[in-house]
């Protein structure tokens, strides 16, 4: 039987403020989705834990942002571990769902298992992309890895970017319960401020010249930002992932003194968007000759969702945009003609 705590809590980020220190804040525990994304692949541990990582601040930033589409994270790196992809996307009604997914690209030849995982993606980036839907401009922003961390980069990011003072605390890992089996959780603690007249420091005092939140901060705000910081340290691996304290209860042993307040919470899923008529659109921009070297020696050109692992068989006629059609636009499969 699964208590009803767990259940109101496991795949869900919760808004909260604390009103003495004026930081804002998320709080996220992930269960299943955690589990989903991870299934649809076949990773070593130290590259789940990575994906499990970038997926849990995915949805603590995700959740943050007034989004109408789409929030992107991508870390590309020139170590064993090339790539790491997540998409969130917004609830598209109140009360529903966000969706995440997520997925790696690796090299298990040069991989060293026994390594730090950070340290397998080498020197790269962290890039930061939203798409708000059609009729707005994507937005892009990088910040280079550094910190030793994925959460520490995107701390950067935020400092660097938005100027806005931003702290994780996570954790995560494979969780075995009485009487179940093994599987992945992941909890985490995202503490933002918005200051009231940020300080524009050319060089800041992180790793590379990179901005801090004490290059940012001054004064009561400081103060302010350095005293949530010191309670957010008391918090425990074990708070964070769960399932035995529930995220409210974990808010008040941490921020009592802060005053803090909450909001609605949002519920997370695993959520691929991909189908065959993206992918026909995706080839779109490809002549008949550019489809011919796509094309396998059974005569079909095949593709293979990263995110999810679906696996999808064309026609080589039916696609590019010298694609054969019928009168009322659909592609024209061989046996039709």
């Amino acid at each position: 039987m699964t208590p009803l705590s767990q259940i109101a809590w496991d795949d869900t980020v919760l808004p909260f403020q604390l009103d003495r220190s004026d930081v804002r804040g998320r709080i996220a525990r992930l269960d299943g989705v955690l589990e989903d994304v991870l299934r649809q692949h076949d990773y070593p541990a130290i590259v789940e834990g990575l994906v499990a990582e970038i997926a849990l601040l995915t949805a603590l930033i995700g959740q943050t942002m007034k989004l109408r589409w789409k929030l992107s994270l991508q870390v590309r790196g020139k170590g064993p571990i090339r790539i790491l992809a997540t998409d969130y996307y917004a609830p598209t009604e109140e009360g529903a769902s966000g969706r995440i997914r997520a997925w790696a690209s690796f090299d298990p030849a040069r991989l060293d298992e026994s390594a730090d995982a950070f340290s397998q993606i080498g020197e790269g980036y962290l890039a930061v992309l939203i798409d708000q839907g059609e009729g707005t401009l994507p937005y892009q922003g990088m910040t280079p890895l550094a910190g030793g961390s994925l959460s520490a980069c995107a701390e950067t990011y935020f400092a660097q970017s938005e100027q806005l003072p931003t702290r994780f605390q996570l954790a995560y890992g494979r969780s075995t319960e009485a009487g179940q089996a093994e599987r992945w959780r992941a909890g985490g603690v995202m503490l933002q401020m918005m200051p009231s007249s940020p300080i524009t420091a050319r060089e800041g005092s992180g790793e590379g010249g990179l901005l801090r939140h004490a290059d940012i901060l001054a004064g009561a705000e400081d103060e302010n930002w350095t005293r949530a910081n010191v309670l957010l340290d008391t918090v425990e691996t074990m708070e964070l992932i769960g399932p035995s304290v529930g995220l409210t209860n974990l808010l008040v042993r941490l921020f009592n003194e802060e005053v803090p307040r909450v909001y609605d919470p949002t519920p997370v899923r695993f959520g691929c968007t991909c189908s065959e008529d993206r992918v026909r659109t995706s080839l779109s921009i490809y002549s008949a000759r550019d489809i011919r070297h796509m094309t396998t020696a059974d005569n079909t050109v095949t593709a293979d969702c990263q995110f999810c692992g679906a696996h999808y068989v064309f026609d080589p006629l039916t696609l590019g945009f010298e694609a054969q059609k019928n009168p009322d636009g659909s592609p024209k499969e061989a046996a039709d003609g």
